[in-house]
């Protein structure tokens, strides 16, 4: 996931940003 994320689709990297945000808000990070 984090390396198709990488590629030149921006979109993919800010949706895996706001992923991960989103976990780390859930999980009381």
């Amino acid at each position: 996931m984090l390396m198709q994320a990488m590629g030149p689709n921006v979109a993919g990297v800010i949706g895996t940003a706001v992923a991960a945000g989103t976990m780390l808000a859930q999980f009381g990070g």
